[in-house]
């Protein structure tokens, strides 16, 4: 691996540039400074370029947490037709904008590709129409058309293309496939044939900013946990239609394809079959003989009581994973959630109703609609004058169709240790109910 591929070092003072578009290339970099930042393109294949934008300090995407940043992926492909593919958040338009200035004008550009259209995608496709005003932008028929038309006005002219079909830019001819509802209606993917590169927009994207562009020049393991923790809280209500990314990598062939090229994240080259066969697992809902206790607890009782069933598991020589809602967000739950085969639900009663914690941590799971049905759900608390915050959360796991083989386990005021024992002694019949599933 060329470390210069990697690594770049460059140190300027800014007040000495005469120029703003100086261009230094190192490697298979190509650098402009802009704004006294050194803004690299990289060649991720001969004449396929990384021209997208990094947010290191974004800490927040739809209501769950991005700790290691966002990227918005776009690339540009220079060929008989210039075509750029995905565009970038609109705050972050000139940041697209220079690094396609290190490659060539950005006038020249022929071909727009939008492969979905929401806005951190989609954003910044006024300003690239302002400076290619002849380019040919192409987006999924009808929806991906209606949507850009609804956002950026009814004068733009866009062509709609369904699956199979085809478009040459010269040496390439790029074939797009619907995926729709990965995440949204207009959704889908681009291949080069020429390339052999996927390019996957939110199919196989993980939330992380990172100076390097593919996973096997990153930290392997923290790209993985970044995927699965999109796909939790990204994906995972489109299980069933995200199967058809999967499809439509296995349909093009795994040896026909040298790089998965996601709009969020690094690229997949390495690794490919690792991140195909994790898809497979997710949307097909399998389960993993392990558990989740989650709660929040007023004055100890309720977490006294998910200590024990976190015994209890692990006498039962099953894996669990016990959080509280006070110090984690639920977007980390989710991460561990989805393939936990059993799932405890803990609150006290609060105003005649469950912790607000836990309140928002069930809404926020059911609004991602995962499949339950083979999932062991339980549910937990104390209480002072009536359980009623326990049995919120009992109505909640079976209104989200989780199998429910005990009644709520309240406890009023402090738990004993009989009481705790008890609460432990459930688990065995948790796991045995868990066995006839």
């Amino acid at each position: 691996m060329n470390l210069g591929c990697r690594f770049l070092g460059i140190f300027l003072k800014t007040n000495h540039l005469t120029e703003l578009n100086a261009i230094l290339v190192v490697s298979n970099f190509r650098t402009v400074v802009f704004g006294g930042r050194m803004l690299s393109s990289v060649e991720i294949k001969p004449d396929v370029y990384f021209v997208g934008a990094l947010d290191w300090n974004a800490r927040e995407f739809h209501g769950y947490t991005t700790e290691q940043g966002i990227t918005y992926n776009a690339y540009l492909i220079l060929d008989e037709k210039i075509t750029l593919i995905d565009t970038v958040k609109r705050p972050f338009s000139e940041e697209l904008v220079e690094r396609i200035k290190s490659i060539i004008d950005p006038a020249k550009i022929d071909v727009l590709i939008c492969n979905h259209i929401e806005m951190d995608h989609s954003g910044s496709v006024p300003r690239i129409l302002e400076l290619a005003p002849n380019a040919e932008v192409y987006a999924s028929a009808p929806q991906g058309v209606k949507e850009l038309k609804a956002f950026y006005g009814e004068n733009i002219n866009v062509n709609g293309v369904k699956t199979g079909d085809t478009l040459n830019i010269g040496k390439r001819t790029l074939t797009f496939v619907q995926t729709p509802m990965v995440h949204w209606p207009d959704n889908m993917v681009t291949y080069s044939d020429y390339d052999k590169i996927l390019f996957s927009n939110d199919a196989f994207g993980q939330h992380y900013a990172s100076s390097t562009r593919f996973e096997d020049e990153s930290d392997y393991c923290e790209v993985m946990k970044q995927a699965r923790k999109y796909y939790a809280n990204i994906v995972l209500p489109y299980g069933r239609q995200a199967d058809s990314a999967v499809t439509a990598v296995k349909g093009i062939g795994l040896e026909n394809i040298d790089i998965i090229a996601p709009a969020h994240g690094v690229a997949w080259r390495s690794h490919i079959a690792d991140i195909i066969s994790k898809y497979e697992e997710w949307t097909s809902g399998k389960l993993e003989e392990k558990a989740l206790v989650v709660y929040d607890s007023m004055w100890g009782s309720t977490d006294k009581m998910a200590h024990a069933l976190l015994d209890g598991f692990l006498a039962e020589g099953i894996p669990v994973q016990l959080i509280d809602l006070k110090e984690t967000h639920i977007s980390d739950v989710m991460y561990h959630f989805l393939d936990s085969k059993y799932v405890c639900v803990g609150s006290p009663t609060l105003n005649s109703k469950f912790l607000p914690t836990v309140s928002s941590f069930l809404t926020y799971m059911t609004g991602l609609s995962p499949k339950n049905d083979h999932r062991i759900g339980f549910a937990f608390g104390s209480y002072g004058w009536a359980p009623l915050g326990p049995k919120m959360v009992q109505a909640e796991l079976e209104a989200a169709e989780f199998t429910m083989p005990l009644p709520v386990h309240a406890i009023g005021w402090i738990p004993s240790d009989e009481d705790l024992d008890a609460v432990r002694a459930q688990v065995k019949d948790l796991v045995e109910a868990g066995k006839q599933l």
